[in-house]
């Protein structure tokens, strides 16, 4: 049985070819909060990701957020609640 963390490495790395991928698993500061009585065993439900990809090339801060979103649509519909991003191309700051 994969991770999330595992599952979102791939689905992102297959999807935008990234430079550079970090995903840190958020979900340790969110314990608290009530929509966790239905989440997975273990958290796994906030994350943040920092990727650098040439695929971001051309397209808007909301057009990254939404292609990254798209990608990880299943893991949405099992339990990912938030995702903090940080998104960018080679060379940007």
């Amino acid at each position: 049985m994969t991770t999330r963390y595992e599952r979102m490495f791939e689905t992102l790395t297959a999807s935008f070819q990234p430079v550079q991928l970090e995903i840190i698993d958020d979900s340790g500061k969110h314990a608290s909060h009530s929509h966790r009585t239905n989440a997975p065993q273990g958290g796994e439900t906030h994350y943040k990701v920092m990727m650098v990809a040439e695929a971001f090339a051309g397209k808007s801060r909301l057009e990254r957020s939404r292609a990254v979103n798209a990608a990880l649509d299943a893991e949405f519909k099992t339990g990912l609640h938030a995702l903090s991003l940080k998104l960018s191309t080679p060379g940007e700051g």
